[in-house]
């Protein structure tokens, strides 16, 4: 027998909002279970029938947030027949995808869902989200490089977005992007004459690598996700999906 859960749990479960959003839909009164008016701290089952404004919200599969610690070597991609693709790689018994990409020879931190409207909202750069990387470099580089990558290098045919730089060695640094162009970092260091050595990706948002070992994944934790569906703007009523 499935164990009851809170109302908002629900909502959260589902990717739909966050448990506060959840709170003010129900408090507002347009919640319903099994047609009666839903009250904070009420316990659903599949067996319920949950409804916004008259509208049924199905239960379907829960959705899953998965960060995933990748290794070197490790191609992000969902096609079976890729030696060492990242499905395979993680061996989840549930269908879930890569929310972007991080390139073979790069390592660290990469989100895995099944929710298919997330992974717009946390990519698209006019939403402005940070990522964070550690990168080496294959010689030592002086104040000028660091001031020229901040405010953006052309590649592509086009000029990247201003970043942050900060300088960790003589040969290494810290880049926080929020675009991510295809193989950006490497193609920007190339057009100032440098190569990457290593490059490691440490943050997405507010999720970061911290405690999980290379080739390790693991579910997000009910903190992590609620502050996922926050700053995805699902933190007030008319964010919430339905």
């Amino acid at each position: 027998m499935t164990r009851p859960i809170r109302i908002n749990k629900f909502f959260t479960e589902h990717g739909i909002c966050s448990r506060r959003a959840a709170d003010g839909l129900i408090e507002s009164g347009v919640i319903t279970i099994n047609g009666r008016v839903a009250r904070l701290g009420d316990q659903v089952t599949p067996d319920d029938v949950i409804a916004r404004e008259g509208r049924v919200i199905p239960w379907g599969k829960a959705t899953l947030y998965i960060k995933y610690h990748k290794p070197v070597g490790v191609t992000t991609t969902s096609e079976s027949h890729v030696p060492r693709n990242i499905i395979a790689e993680i061996g989840h018994p549930e269908r879930i995808f890569p929310i972007g990409r991080l390139d073979k020879d790069s390592s660290g931190l990469i989100l895995l869902t099944n929710d298919g409207d997330i992974v717009n909202e946390i990519l698209r750069a006019e939403f402005g989200h940070e990522r964070e990387y550690l990168v080496r470099v294959d010689r030592p580089f002086d104040r000028s490089f660091l001031d020229h990558m901040a405010r953006g290098v052309v590649i592509l045919g086009s000029v990247t977005r201003p970043c942050r730089m900060m300088r960790v060695g003589r040969d290494q640094f810290r880049i926080i992007l929020t675009e991510g162009r295809n193989r950006q970092i490497r193609r920007m260091c190339q057009a100032l004459g440098y190569r990457v050595i290593t490059l490691q990706r440490t943050r997405i948002m507010h999720l970061t690598a911290e405690g999980l070992s290379v080739g390790m994944w693991k579910e997000l934790t009910s903190q992590e996700r609620e502050q996922l569906l926050q700053a995805l703007g699902r933190d007030h009523t008319r964010g919430c999906l339905s």
